[in-house]
C-alpha cells in the first residue's frame, strides 16, 4: 500500500475503514481522512458508506482495505466511491481471496457459525469478493483497471513459531500459483467518456521559410484575369 500511494498526487485523499491499517501514511496529499462506520478516537469522518459527506467529484484518492468484503451493501459503497472521485483519480482495493488458504478457512469458519461457533476468522457477515468479480464491477463503474497483485501464501496460523517456518511459501507461491495468493490490490482509475486532459501549450517560433501560403481559388482566378488582360 505504501508503494502504490506514494507516487499518487493530488489534494484530497480519503481511506474507508479498517482503522488498523495506515494506509495514506506514505501519501503526500495535503488533505486526508479516515472515515469509519462508527464513532472512534482515530477517526475523522463518522459516516455511512454508501452516503459519503462529500461533493460529487472532490476527491483524487480513496482506498478500501477489505472494506467491501467487511462492511454492508459493496455495491452501493463502491457507487458512492465512483461519485465522489475526480475524473482520472485512483481507487485501490485491498480484499481476501477465496480461491486460497485464507479463504477456505473463512468459508470453513462461515460453515461453523451456523452451528453457534463464535471463534470466528472474520466477521460472520462478510462476502469475500473475488479479484475477477471485483474487476467486472469496476468495469460496469466505469473504472479502468491499472495494476493488481497477489501475496500472502501462507495458511493463517496464529502461531508465530509456524509463521516463520513457512516463508518458503511466499517466494514459491509468488513464483507457481500466484492467482492463489490469500489477499490481492488493485488500482483503477476513474475514466469519463467525452473528456480530454490537455497539458500546456508549448509552441516554437516558425522560420520565415517554413511560413508556405496556398492561393486560395479568388486570388488564383485574380491572377489568371491579370495574365489574360496583359495578353490582350
Amino acid at each position: 500500500m505504501d508503494a502504490l500511494v506514494g507516487d499518487l498526487f493530488g489534494f484530497h485523499a480519503l481511506q474507508l475503514g479498517f482503522e488498523q491499517l495506515q494506509g495514506l501514511r506514505a501519501n503526500r496529499m495535503p488533505h486526508q481522512w479516515l472515515a469509519l462506520s462508527s464513532e472512534n478516537a482515530l477517526a475523522s469522518i463518522a459516516t455511512d458508506f454508501r452516503a459519503l459527506p462529500f461533493a460529487e467529484q472532490s476527491l483524487d484518492l480513496i482506498i478500501l482495505p477489505h472494506t467491501l468484503e467487511i462492511y454492508p451493501d459493496p455495491h452501493a459503497t463502491l457507487r458512492e466511491v465512483e461519485r465522489v472521485l475526480v475524473p482520472e483519480g485512483r481507487v485501490i482495493i485491498a480484499g481476501l481471496n477465496p480461491l486460497s488458504l485464507w479463504g477456505a478457512r473463512v468459508i470453513r469458519e462461515r460453515f461453523y457459525a451456523r452451528l453457534g461457533s463464535t471463534n470466528n476468522f472474520m466477521p460472520i457477515h462478510s462476502e469475500l469478493i473475488g479479484p475477477q468479480r471485483m474487476k467486472d464491477w469496476l468495469t460496469l463503474l466505469g473504472f479502468e483497471v491499472e495494476r493488481g497483485g497477489f501475496g500472502l501464501y501462507k495458511p493463517s496460523f496464529e502461531s508465530p513459531g509456524w509463521l516463520s517456518s513457512l516463508n518458503w511459501m511466499e517466494l514459491a507461491g509468488n513464483r507457481w500459483w500466484p492467482i492463489l495468493g490469500s489477499a490481492y490490490i488493485l488500482t483503477a482509475v476513474k475514466r469519463v467518456k467525452g473528456m480530454r486532459l490537455l497539458g500546456a501549450s508549448w509552441k516554437k517560433p516558425l522560420h520565415r521559410g517554413a511560413l508556405l501560403t496556398r492561393p486560395s481559388a479568388t486570388s488564383k482566378h485574380t491572377a489568371e484575369k491579370s495574365q489574360d488582360e496583359q495578353l490582350l
